[in-house]
């Protein structure tokens, strides 16, 4: 999808992070750009950014763990703007712990907002996208945990796999029916963004009791790798550059495919998942 001109991109968690960074790049393209976010105020300021810039944009506040919610996006979606053709699902929350501490409510948090958002997110728009019978274009964050199996992130790495089997099933879906969409996952590693301060926007009906300790510790420690990782503008330039390409796999950090090819390998070989640590 090379020309980007004047088309229309539609962005979740995109009043921050990632999602911020992929919206700035796509209304520099010359698109038009639904913003989309569960955080009202920072939404508006983004909002208020990129109007000021003479950018062309649409904030919609939107729970994506919702699917009435995503409904209701794609609906304003096209009454705004009659279409979309460039659908980034980057919303992500982060959470994790020993597999067997996990309890219900963090299963619900992570998978509702990580899967379940870029599940409601290819309902609700792909449809209707290849009915417009345009090219498009559909970019699924999952991350460098959709490709390992890092200890202690077990829930985190669970909504990531599940969302880069989505993404490859989704692209041969819409190759088998001559569908003008392309797909691509992004597999970032560490970036600087505040996705390990998810927790300030996890529903009160999904808090544990009891854990504010442990959430703010687990934070901090998440908060300190994050500052040193890539800048969220650096991965919106890949995500910009696959779309006009078509490229699928989006590795940001291609130091690191030694521990995906450690995976496969022992995959391949039959033998038990090698010690992986977290990468540095």
């Amino acid at each position: 999808m090379q020309d980007l001109e004047g088309k229309v991109a539609v962005v979740t968690g995109a009043a921050s992070g990632i999602g911020k960074a992929t919206a700035a790049a796509f209304a520099a393209a010359g698109m038009k750009v639904v913003l989309a976010d569960i955080e009202e105020h920072a939404l508006e300021a983004t909002a208020e950014e990129l109007t000021a810039a003479g950018r062309t944009v649409l904030a919609v506040v939107v729970d994506v763990a919702d699917g009435d919610s995503m409904d209701a996006l794609a609906d304003q979606t096209y009454a705004e703007f009659g279409g979309a053709h460039v659908l980034h699902l980057n919303a992500g929350v982060a959470g994790g712990g020993p597999m067997w501490t996990l309890t219900e409510k963090d299963w619900s948090w992570v998978l509702g907002v990580n899967l379940w958002g870029v599940i409601h997110g290819v309902r609700a728009f792909v449809g209707r996208m290849i009915d417009g019978g345009e090219p498009g274009h559909v970019v699924n964050t999952a991350s460098m945990a959709g490709l390992t199996s890092s200890p202690f992130l077990g829930s985190y790495n669970v909504s990531k796999h599940a969302v880069v089997t989505l993404s490859e099933t989704l692209h041969r879906d819409l190759s088998m029916a001559n569908a003008p969409i392309g797909v691509s996952v992004l597999c970032p590693g560490w970036v600087n963004t505040g996705i390990g301060d998810s927790g300030r926007n996890r529903p009160d009906e999904l808090q544990n009791d009891g854990d504010g300790h442990m959430a703010e510790l687990g934070a901090g420690m998440m908060k300190s790798i994050l500052e040193n990782g890539l800048l969220p503008a650096d991965v919106a330039d890949q995500v910009v550059d696959a779309v006009r390409s078509e490229r699928f796999y989006i590795l940001t950090h291609p130091e690191w495919k030694g521990m995906i090819q450690q995976r496969m390998e022992d995959i391949l070989e039959e033998r038990n998942p090698s010690g992986m640590l977290f990468p540095t």
